[in-house]
């Protein structure tokens, strides 16, 4: 894969990056560390994980497999914190000093590394002053344990704010955000503005949950995601009839490419302006070896303008006039 620029940073990564969302629980470490390989081979970089997923757990597994399937030198891991786990095991947003840097210090144990090369804030907090986080993610570069910061689910004019209390010192490297053919909300105005201040667009869930890769679209799978308790609820808000269309649309496409629905979305979104990684989530090693084929395919630009026409997000005041 083609190394990209991570926005205006010396960092650069692969196109593609592996999610590990499912790591430690709906996939097992076997199958994670086939996926590892895999996607290392195939010329991956970009490791994305977080303190949260399997409550620290997927981090464990990350880190057993450092030194043992890959080397620490071969991926660029990027961790996402500030959610705090409360005793009776509900999470809370907090994206204060203290908990900042001591889930930093906690993943890179769990991760068995003395850095991570991008922190992300996870989400923003509204109770805690920017300023004090932003003064986490600068004191987390200037002690070394992180190379590049990052903010995840942030809105447009928090991010510009970040990225101005940043600029002059460390800097903000880059956005993490949901963003596929079924989610466009992004490029309202978050996207625009990350371009502007020189930030990469790392893209969450580019599968949009897993329905464009067309396996929704006469029934509900036993053994997916919209089908097991803990994530039914993350799938449904795209198994509309809004959503349909732009999955019809999706594999109509794919067809005549004679290509699948998967690397077709892959392809649309890698070709967005500013995109400098599509996160892929895959709960299996088949799973990831279909969307890693995605990497060589470029649409054709009557394929692309038809895709961004049925899948255009709704523009209204201040956006449009």
């Amino acid at each position: 894969m083609e190394l990209r620029q991570l926005g205006r940073t010396g960092l650069r990564v692969a196109p593609l990056a592996l999610g590990t969302m499912t790591w430690a629980r709906d996939t097992d470490a076997d199958d994670a560390a086939t996926q590892l390989r895999d996607f290392v081979d195939a010329g991956g970089t970009l490791l994305d994980t977080a303190a949260s997923y399997a409550d620290g757990d997927c981090e464990e597994l990350i880190g057993s497999l450092l030194g043992s399937v890959v080397d620490r030198s071969d991926v660029t891991i990027c961790t996402k914190v500030g959610v705090r786990r409360l005793a009776d095991g509900s999470g809370v947003i907090d994206a204060s000093r203290g908990n900042l840097l001591a889930s930093l210090d906690a993943s890179l144990r769990r991760l068995g590394t003395d850095h991570v090369d991008v922190f992300c804030v996870q989400s923003p907090d509204p109770l805690t002053p920017i300023e004090e986080t932003i003064d986490a993610l600068r004191l987390a570069v200037t002690s070394g344990r992180a190379r590049y910061v990052a903010l995840s689910n942030f809105p447009a004019w928090r991010t510009a704010q970040a990225a101005t209390l940043l600029a002059g010192d460390v800097g903000l490297a880059a956005v993490e955000v949901e963003h596929s053919l079924v989610q466009r909300g992004v490029e309202r105005e978050l996207v625009p503005a990350a371009r502007e201040l020189g930030l990469g667009v790392l893209a969450w869930s580019p599968l949009g949950r897993g329905v464009l890769t067309g396996k929704y679209r006469r029934t509900v799978p036993a053994d997916s995601r919209a089908a097991s308790s803990h994530l039914a609820g993350f799938v449904s808000p795209y198994l509309t009839a809004e959503h349909s269309a732009v999955v019809e649309a999706l594999c109509t496409a794919a067809e005549g490419l004679g290509r699948r629905p998967l690397e077709v979305a892959l392809a649309w979104l890698l070709g967005r302006p500013g995109v400098s990684a599509a996160v892929l989530g895959a709960r299996t090693p088949a799973q990831l070896r279909e969307a890693l084929d995605a990497a060589d395919l470029e649409l054709p630009e009557e394929i692309t303008h038809a895709l961004d026409e049925v899948s255009a997000p709704r523009l209204g005041y201040p956006e449009a006039l």
